[in-house]
């Protein structure tokens, strides 16, 4: 009766090679992302205390906020 208990409780081994699966993605893609580094200009490792990403550009405008610093619109 205990062994019938104790099998019951095992996951199916396909279950187990799935879970395998995804933490070794999730390892490589981390893996991968620490090697290639930061995507962005910027943008600084918030650990070593660098600077926040959000410094002003020579014209004023604030890095990071989405927009174009430095490229004026209209009919110049």
């Amino acid at each position: 009766m205990a062994e019938d208990r104790r099998r019951r409780f095992v996951p199916p081994p396909a279950l187990c090679g799935f879970l395998l699966l995804l933490v070794l993605v999730f390892a490589a893609s981390y893996a991968v992302g620490r090697a290639v580094g930061p995507v962005a200009p910027g943008m600084h490792d918030s650990q070593t205390g660098s600077g926040s990403g959000t410094r002003p550009d020579s014209d004023g405008d604030m890095g990071g906020t989405g927009d174009m610093g430095g490229m004026h619109g209209g009919g110049h």
